[in-house]
């Protein structure tokens, strides 16, 4: 099916509104990209208040560790499930109630007055955060048909690319302005008003819908999925402290529990039950698998440069954590307006624009390697910006088309669990990256000294690149596909036909 045929399809070629069309539905967009913002900004923003916490909490380093690794595994171990409940009983309630949950827990680790409360209020933060971004990508679908649907997935790859790009700045001004004993608390209490603003706005624009009734939570599939995700991520959420060298024997064993949950979701549907997350997502839904292991493989890179970045301007040129975050500023500048402009031309273009994004982030990110090894450290952070703004500029180009064409052929009615599945596929590949590239740049780092920073920042971000080639290669295969219309050395759901997932 042509890029054109989907859109008349989805409500015109032109995004004119449908008919039926909720007219609130903008505004409503605007009030969960504010939450969806805030979520995945606290994945990376409260990195850079780590030595205060501990320093005022008297917290001992793997304890303070856990304040990012106990945020980041409750986020992705609920995804999916949530996204399943939100299909089954109603978006907009899970959406309110994960919202509240998340001010109320950013006010208690906010107030926390000891390491272990605070790792306990990240963790259910976490939760809550991890209820809520699916609902994101459900919405959409629900609300926006054609080109309209292009134009909103574009902003919530914007919010998506700018979140992850600019913690590091946000929690470098936050920690200027709050100066002093306990100004790391203001990192959390930020989000008290904006997130009590969006709930209030919420309970306004968001559409309600009938719950879908009858239809049971599938215990045994969340159970099966919650330990593969978890003893997957565990080890590399603590690769800091040696997670990955002690546990390294659960790999196999989340691989195995992956595994037997593909198996038991076949079963419950030859049984006409109600899986967790339908297989037939794999096997009939056109462009899904390609864009979920495009999408995964593209954030091991993208999630693992930016604390090797930090590393090296921080220890290795003695940035303060508000200029580090101010060195890669390009990157996220040029990811959120290209984002915003390539929701518009996705539905012109296809993949073929995942195509060109990814050439761009391969060359932005290879240059700024080149320039950081061998540029003067007094102009290193200046004469990379070039690179790194064609980078972002290219980013923009992957994250939200990806995003858009990976879910454009999921029905609504299993648009939270596929979106829930796309992103725990983002935060595992996410993990890894956060896990192995500074890995990596330490390896290469050796007993330090200028040159040695250099080299490993060059090396590290060199290999961020790798998995952005392997994404690179099958975002050309898939384009090819569609051009041809399927043939040999294309996926079954391609080469057969363009099934539309309403039909599983």
């Amino acid at each position: 099916m042509s890029a054109k045929a989907r859109a008349e399809g989805n409500g015109g070629p032109s995004g004119r509104r449908a008919a039926g069309a909720d007219p609130r539905r903008w505004r409503a967009l605007w009030v969960t990209l504010v939450a969806g913002f805030m979520s995945l900004l606290d994945v990376t923003i409260v990195a850079v208040a780590l030595p205060s916490m501990q320093r005022d909490l008297h917290a001992s380093a793997p304890a303070i560790q856990w304040v990012v690794s106990g945020y980041a595994l409750a986020f992705a171990l609920v995804l999916v499930t949530a996204g399943r409940i939100g299909d089954a009983i109603g978006r907009r309630r899970i959406f309110l109630v994960a919202l509240g949950g998340f001010v109320a827990c950013s006010a208690c680790a906010g107030a926390a007055p000891s390491i272990v409360l605070l790792v306990v209020a990240r963790v259910a933060q976490g939760l809550c955060a991890g209820c809520l971004a699916p609902q994101n990508s459900a919405l959409i679908q629900q609300l926006f048909r054609g080109a309209e649907r292009g134009r909103a997935f574009g902003l919530f790859g914007a919010t998506v690319g700018l979140s992850s790009a600019v913690g590091p700045v946000v929690g470098g001004l936050i920690l200027t302005l709050a100066d002093g004993p306990g100004g790391w608390r203001w990192i959390f209490y930020v989000n008290v008003p904006v997130g009590a603003v969006a709930l209030v706005l919420g309970l306004r624009l968001l559409p309600r819908t009938a719950p879908s009734g009858g239809q049971r939570l599938d215990l045994p599939g969340v159970a099966l999925l919650g330990a593969g995700v978890l003893t997957l991520m565990l080890p590399l959420v603590l690769a800091e402290s040696g997670g990955v060298r002690a546990l390294w024997w659960l790999f196999p064993v989340g691989a195995a529990l992956l595994v037997l949950f593909v198996r038991w979701e076949r079963r419950v549907v030859a049984r006409h039950g109600q899986p967790l997350l339908d297989p037939r997502l794999a096997t009939s839904t056109r462009g899904y698998v390609t864009g979920a292991v495009i999408a995964t493989l593209y954030f091991v890179g993208f999630s693992g440069v930016w604390l090797v970045f930090a590393l090296f301007f921080q220890n290795g040129l003695a940035y303060s954590p508000l200029a580090s975050g101010l060195a890669v500023t390009p990157f996220a500048v040029g990811s959120a307006v290209a984002a915003a402009v390539a929701g518009r031309l996705v539905e012109r273009l296809g993949r073929l624009l995942t195509v060109c994004g990814l050439a761009a982030v391969i060359l932005g990110l290879g240059g700024a390697a080149a320039v950081l090894r061998w540029a003067p450290a007094d102009t290193a952070a200046w004469l990379q910006a070039p690179a790194l703004l064609l980078g972002g500029l290219g980013s923009g180009c992957v994250i939200s088309p990806n995003v858009t064409m990976t879910l454009r052929d999921v029905p609504v009615r299993m648009a939270g669990a596929a979106g829930g599945a796309l992103q725990t596929g983002q935060r595992l590949g996410g993990a890894v990256g956060t896990a192995a590239l500074p890995g990596l740049f330490y390896l290469a780092l050796g007993d330090g000294g200028e040159a040695h920073y250099r080299s490993a920042v060059a090396l590290a971000v060199a290999c961020g690149v790798l998995p952005m080639l392997g994404a690179f290669a099958l975002a050309v295969r898939d384009w090819r596909c569609d051009r041809g219309g399927g043939g040999r050395g294309c996926p079954d759901e391609i080469s057969h036909s363009h099934t539309h997932a309403g039909q599983p």
